[in-house]
């Protein structure tokens, strides 16, 4: 056979094995949202206008937007489309609270100890390995290793109207390096929108998947801003070292290689944040100087009393993410109990005044579901912080483009513009009211089923950063 002849056969061949043009291209759909109130964030809100939304960005929106001929419509007529909220902390994608142990745990002696092979989430395993760190210090440590699809779990976030998430890993004092992960995918890769956000650290003993006691290490505060600052130290000579062989390699011996002090160099350097969880004034304070000390970018994370020292924050240029798991009544207390403290009734009454306060100062913050609260309470939380004194556009902002910007996104997240990602929020009411209620939900545009999350079913994780001390039950002040 000729073999111009054979080309065509098997062409012809293929032609009919192949499936169809656009299920080779996976074309998704394209939606416009007609009718509906539109609050960019960073332009004014449009009363009544269309969005549209093609393969998974935002194409066109405005009052006289052209409707493409091959798009779904959605009538919004009595909605409003905000960008995709964030929660900007915690374990949402990671299963819940990270596992005690775990594939970190397994395979690794003490400093120095042996061990077995390297793990992906502990690569200090191997015998004899000097540089082994004891479990709660763990910067090497990486969410986006960690990620996994769980629709139950998402079904919480997602049901307050949260697209966007970040994932911290890990627990201790060097907890490791979160992950800034949109809540919809075919796989945990398809959800990450960035890894390495940022490194995270934690004034508080134990190992992973836990705060304080316990038995961990270090069994104290003085223990762990010693083990803090070691750590911090010994990345500071071993970037140091490094610099000096590369320089002149000739007649040095080579740094051994550490992964952990390795992936302490870009908070050094000042190009990846520090995220410290601290609520009370004077943990914040110390925060606050632990990085002046080593010349880090630190964020807060928690932030209970960040407003009794938002006047340094605002001169240092420090961001918070302020939790709005706020203090609640207790729903029915024992005709025997305790009377509550003056402190409860002060944190009740004051933490939620704390983001209005911020927000006068010029601090920039975020807010997260503070991790115990319930998702039903996500957006009573809100109106609370807008009843302590917050503007409602703030608080979208808060839950919008101030996190886009602390986790380095706002090119591609925070704001309805054309050629961001097609993370939308639709609610029936506005973010801040009364009665508000998330009535569509699109990640990397498309549209996603909302169901309420089991019952029990908790926030955003990790609770570490949510006030301390006060009862919580289900009756607001």
């Amino acid at each position: 056979m000729p073999v111009l002849l054979r080309r065509v056969s098997a062409l012809a061949a293929v032609a009919v094995l192949a499936p169809p043009l656009a299920a080779q291209r996976n074309i998704p759909a394209t939606y416009a949202i007609t009718n509906a109130k539109l609050v960019p964030v960073s332009a004014p809100a449009i009363a009544k206008g269309t969005i549209v939304i093609r393969d998974g960005l935002i194409t066109a929106i405005g009052a006289n937007v052209a409707v493409p001929a091959d798009a779904r419509i959605i009538d919004g007529t009595g909605l409003t489309v905000y960008p995709g909220l964030f929660d900007a902390y915690g374990s949402i994608g990671l299963g819940g609270a990270a596992p005690a142990g775990g594939a970190a745990a397994a395979g690794r002696g003490g400093r120095g100890g042996g061990g077995g092979a390297a793990t992906a989430a502990d690569p200090r395993g191997g015998s004899g390995n000097t540089f082994d760190d004891p479990r709660g210090v763990e910067p090497w440590l990486s969410a986006a290793e960690e990620i996994k699809i769980d629709e139950d779990a998402l079904d919480g976030p997602r049901s307050a109207g949260i697209t966007t998430a970040l994932a911290v890993p890990g627990g201790g004092v060097f907890q490791g390096q979160s992950a800034l992960i949109n809540l919809g995918g075919a796989s945990p890769a398809a959800m990450i929108v960035r890894s390495n956000v940022a490194q995270h650290v934690a004034f508080s003993a134990g190992g992973r998947g836990g705060g304080g006691g316990g038995g961990g290490y270090p069994g104290s505060l003085m223990g762990v801003f010693a083990v803090l600052r070691q750590e911090l130290l010994d990345a500071q000579r071993y970037r140091d070292l490094k610099a000096a062989y590369a320089k002149n390699p000739k007649n040095m011996l080579r740094p051994e290689f550490d992964p952990g002090l390795e992936s302490l160099l870009p908070a050094l350097a000042g190009t990846q944040p520090v995220v410290m969880i601290a609520n009370q004034q004077r943990e914040i304070e110390r925060a606050l100087d632990l990085a002046k000390e080593f010349g880090l970018k630190v964020v807060i994370a928690g932030g209970a009393e960040s407003y009794m020292v938002a006047s340094r924050l605002k001169a240092e240029n420090v961001p918070v993410l302020l939790s709005i798991n706020f203090p609640r009544r207790t729903a029915a207390a024992a005709p025997d109990a305790e009377p509550e403290t003056m402190r409860v009734l002060h944190e009740r009454v004051d933490y939620p005044k704390a983001a209005g306060k911020l927000a006068a100062a010029g601090v920039k913050f975020a807010f997260w579901s503070g991790g115990n609260t319930t998702w039903s309470d996500y957006a009573v939380n809100v109106q609370r912080a807008v009843d302590g004194g917050l503007s409602a556009d703030q608080a979208v902002k808060a839950l919008t483009w101030s996190p886009a910007e602390i986790f380095g996104v706002s090119d591609r997240l925070g704001s309805l513009e054309v050629g961001k990602i097609a993370n939308l929020t639709v609610t029936k009411g506005d973010v801040g009211e009364k009665g508000v209620r998330v009535s569509q939900l699109f990640v990397d545009g498309r549209p996603i089923a909302l169901h309420a999350p089991a019952a029990g079913a908790g926030g955003g994780g990790r609770g570490a950063g949510a006030p301390p001390a006060a009862a919580r039950g289900q009756d607001p002040l």
